[in-house]
């Protein structure tokens, strides 16, 4: 038995037992508190090293984003440097602007405009007076040269059939009535041939025929066979004559070759390249101060066959280049440079004999002459072309102009085919419709007029038409 103290002024007696548990209850209460002791100092310990880690981090974070602050503000020093100095260069303009602006600030704008264009107007009348002084000399100097050239050469000179100045061709109808279906209903089939062929067709009361006119002979030629062929076959509309025009196209070339090869086989050349004959056949059309060039190359290689003779040279050398010296001419809107080295080099490409080659080049003295050849080459060419009644020049200047005309507006984009009709007064311009706008065919066309104005002299006035048409075409199966 033991004695406990139990309310206040009693003992209470409890048993070993009891008293056992309660020893056993007190230990356990013990253990429990070290447990939990260790356990919370374990907790602490971790917590504690997880709190350095995220404070070493933290750290490596902060140290990043200073430097990155630190490259940022170094560029944005260098940004303010740069802008600085922009401003700087801003602010001298500026000045410059304004000193200009003083300057003129005492002129209105009509006087400005005055006083510019009396500058032009001086300047032009100062070149064109030195220009006329410098003609005038030249055209002294040049006088009497000339005129002993021409007596010289006068009983030289081939007697030869005159040249006429003609850009008409004449196509007859087998009745008046056919008048009525070539114009169309309101006009129609003579606007749609005018701008397929580029060919005026004039259509008055001249009985039983209508005219074509047009300065390019090619152009006429193509034109006039497909009128007739039209004629003929009596279908007359716009795709009719589209479909026509094609094959006289084709018609016209195989002529050029043809005119070509008979032109060789009558100087007895037999051997050329057939480049050079279908390029000489172009010819055929084409005229020189109103002389046509292919029979001008016939002409000048027989003179150059007697001279060659009559000194006792290469006869077949002498011909050959008579006959190829203004070959170039079927090429010289296709190349640049003059006719004669277009020529010389077309010559040299298809294997020409060198002296040949040399004598094309040297017969407008591009080149100085160095051989028998190319002198002779000179003789001929000017025998054919100054015989009496062989050139004008009038039609050569006309045909000039128009030619000046059709390249100042094909340089503009978009512009497909240019004609120029009625002696040059009417400028058709054909634009892609997809590359050029309503709005930009006004703008193009004032454009052209006003470059005509500035660089070509022409008397009257010329209209200038952009036509912009799109087609819509699918075939049904």
């Amino acid at each position: 038995m033991a004695l406990v103290s139990g309310p206040p002024g009693q003992l209470i007696a409890i048993g070993v037992g009891d008293l056992l548990v309660v020893v056993l209850v007190a230990a356990v209460l013990v253990a429990v508190a070290v447990f939990v002791g260790v356990l919370v100092s374990r907790r602490s310990r971790t917590s504690e090293q997880d709190l350095q880690h995220d404070l070493h981090e933290q750290r490596q974070d902060i140290e990043r984003r200073e430097h990155r602050i630190a490259e940022r503000e170094q560029r944005l020093d260098q940004d303010a440097a740069a802008l600085a100095a922009r401003a700087a260069q801003v602010s001298d303009t500026e000045e410059q602007h304004r000193a200009a602006l003083e300057r003129v600030a005492g002129l209105t704008a009509e006087d400005a405009r005055a006083e510019l264009v009396a500058s032009i107007e001086s300047d032009a009348k100062r070149q064109a007076a030195i220009g006329a002084r410098a003609i005038e000399r030249a055209a002294e100097q040049e006088a009497e040269v000339r005129a002993r050239h021409i007596l010289a050469t006068a009983i030289q000179r081939l007697a030869s059939e005159q040249t006429g100045e003609s850009v008409v061709s004449l196509v007859h109808l087998p009745s008046d009535d056919m008048k009525g279906r070539i114009i169309g209903r309101e006009g129609r089939n003579i606007r749609s041939f005018e701008q397929v062929t580029g060919v005026n067709l004039v259509v008055d009361d001249t009985p039983g025929a209508v005219l074509l006119s047009c300065f390019d002979p090619i152009r006429r030629e193509v034109g006039r066979l497909t009128l007739e062929e039209l004629i003929v076959d009596g279908r007359i509309h716009p795709s009719r004559i589209e479909e026509v025009h094609h094959r006289s196209e084709a018609e016209v070339e195989r002529l050029c070759v043809r005119a070509g090869g008979d032109a060789a086989l009558e100087m007895g050349i037999t051997d050329l390249h057939p480049h050079l004959v279908a390029t000489l056949g172009r010819l055929r059309y084409r005229t020189s101060y109103g002389q046509n060039v292919l029979r001008h190359l016939v002409e000048s290689g027989h003179a150059a066959g007697l001279l060659a003779d009559e000194l006792g040279v290469d006869r077949a050398i002498c011909v050959r280049a008579a006959f190829l010296h203004d070959i170039g001419k079927a090429l010289t809107h296709e190349a640049e440079g003059s006719h004669a080295l277009v020529g010389a080099e077309l010559a040299r490409s298809y294997g020409e004999h060198p002296d040949v080659v040399h004598a094309i080049e040297a017969h407008h003295n591009e080149v100085e002459p160095r051989t028998v050849e190319a002198l002779l080459t000179q003789a001929a060419d000017s025998i054919s072309g100054g015989r009496p009644g062989a050139r004008r020049e009038s039609l050569e200047v006309y045909v000039e102009r128009l030619h000046r005309l059709e390249k100042i507006a094909l340089a503009k984009p978009g512009v497909e085919k240019v004609y120029a009709m009625q002696a040059g007064r009417d400028v058709r311009v054909m634009v892609a419709p997809d590359l050029v706008d309503d709005i930009e065919a006004q703008v193009l066309a004032r454009d052209i007029a006003k470059q005509f104005e500035q660089e070509l002299t022409y008397p009257g006035q010329i209209k200038v038409t952009v036509i912009r048409e799109s087609r819509a075409t699918e075939t049904a199966r």
